[in-house]
């Protein structure tokens, strides 16, 4: 097996049951919208439910569910096609688009278990709240962060070698 599908299914399986199983200790060992203080004036665990996207987005629309998931599978459908692609040297690309393959599927799975995505991390500073998110919503951001670190690299790698 070449080692950037070794990254793939290990990043997914740990984001996977990492994702599932804080969410179901979530979903039955708290009421929605309790919150329990972690870190006073910074983080607390806050149950939550959003049938939209990311700060609620679309949670209104009439056909958000279907769209969700045809985007979700959609998004799976892509990084499955470009992590082919993937040289085997390019080990820092292969985990960035294996927590954010990760990450989709976890929500994914929400959305099709429950027709919404549970959250539960809560970051505030003072009155101001981040919207609440999960270990998937996680996966896909630091992905992302790290995705773009690796173009920045290789397009400094490329300035090196002219």
């Amino acid at each position: 097996m070449r080692p950037n599908y070794r990254i793939l299914l290990g990043v997914t399986a740990v984001v996977l049951v990492a994702d599932q199983a804080t969410k179901i200790l979530i979903d039955r060992t708290m009421e929605l919208y309790q919150s329990i203080p972690v870190i006073d004036g910074l983080f607390n665990i806050t149950y939550m439910r959003n049938k939209g996207a990311a700060f609620s987005f679309l949670a209104n629309f009439s056909y958000r569910l279907p769209f969700f998931i045809a985007v979700s599978l959609v998004a799976i459908a892509a990084i499955a096609f470009t992590f082919r692609r993937l040289r085997d040297d390019q080990r820092l690309a292969a985990a960035s688009f294996a927590l954010i393959f990760a990450g989709a599927i976890g929500n994914l799975i929400d959305r099709l278990r429950l027709g919404e995505v549970i959250d539960f991390l809560d970051v505030y500073w003072k009155g101001h709240h981040w919207p609440a998110f999960n270990v998937a919503d996680s996966a896909i951001c630091v992905g992302v962060a790290l995705l773009a670190l690796d173009a920045l690299r290789d397009e400094r790698r490329k300035k090196d070698v002219k």
